[in-house]
């Protein structure tokens, strides 16, 4: 059994046993033990961690440990200007390359609603299982929404956000920081309800049902309307859309026009 000592920067301190939060600590590591199994065992997610230095050295979370060992764990560097970051050694990626995708534990359903609303494919249900959220992250490269660090400590999740803030409007600004979701935020083009993208229909198009279900003024009033295929939702520019186009553009400040975009439903 090796002894190694640790240190934790800015905010994964929080996942640390008060004791140990902002200094150095040295602990006993089980036998072949990597950098990984300790700072999970430790408390911190893998997930939350960007750059490990083992010895002053760039190292990778499966490095096993030996005795002696001096290992820094740092988050997401987000408070340093860009010419510290390039005298540091590369960070681990925090996010799957290519079109963001999420999937929300059975807690953040207000968030995920939000991501949709903001345009981002986001996968969620309030019967959903660790399992599963394990699986489609997984086979879908989908990025794990969550305020449980165990289900972060999967095996399965290679990418995942423990989500800090308790009120959704907050949670959004903290995930849209994260994965710089402002400048590919698609505003209003997805299903609130079932994920799936809308189409744009005139009003002629709707179904007779469709028409007839729509408030007098709105088919007096709106001439384009979008449609989802799934849930047979009709989406319009509603009166209370301005509200829901500010709080996007409060947490995603360069979205675009918000005249440009939005639409609204009515249940």
């Amino acid at each position: 059994m090796a002894s190694a000592t640790f240190r934790f920067y800015d905010g994964l301190n929080d996942f640390l046993a008060r004791a140990r939060r902002g200094a150095e600590f040295t602990v006993p590591c089980a036998q072949n033990a990597t950098v990984k199994h300790m700072v999970e065992a430790l408390g911190v997610p893998h997930t939350e961690v960007a750059l490990v230095l083992v010895n002053g050295v760039s190292g990778a979370l499966e490095r096993l440990l030996e005795e002696g060992d001096r290992v820094a764990v740092y988050p997401r560097f987000s408070s340093l200007d860009p010419g510290a970051l390039q005298c540091l050694p590369p960070q681990l990626p925090l996010q799957p390359p290519g079109r963001l995708r999420f999937v929300a534990d059975a807690h953040l359903g207000a968030l995920a609603r939000l991501l949709r609303m903001a345009g981002f494919d986001t996968i969620y249900a309030n019967t959903i299982h660790d399992d599963e959220i394990e699986e489609r992250a997984m086979e879908e490269g989908r990025i794990v929404l969550t305020r449980d660090r165990e289900l972060l400590k999967r095996r399965g999740v290679a990418y995942g956000c423990y989500v800090r803030a308790l009120r959704p409007p907050a949670q959004l600004r903290e995930v849209a920081e994260r994965y710089g979701l402002a400048e590919r935020a698609r505003p209003f083009t997805l299903c609130l309800h079932c994920n799936l993208a809308l189409r744009a229909v005139s009003l002629v198009a709707l179904s007779p049902a469709a028409r007839e279900g729509l408030p007098p003024a709105v088919r007096a009033s709106q001439t384009t309307f979008s449609l989802c295929d799934g849930c047979h939702g009709v989406f319009w520019k509603g009166s209370h859309w301005r509200r829901m186009a500010g709080m996007l553009e409060s947490a995603l400040p360069h979205h675009g026009d918000p005249d440009d975009l939005g639409l609204r439903r009515e249940d």
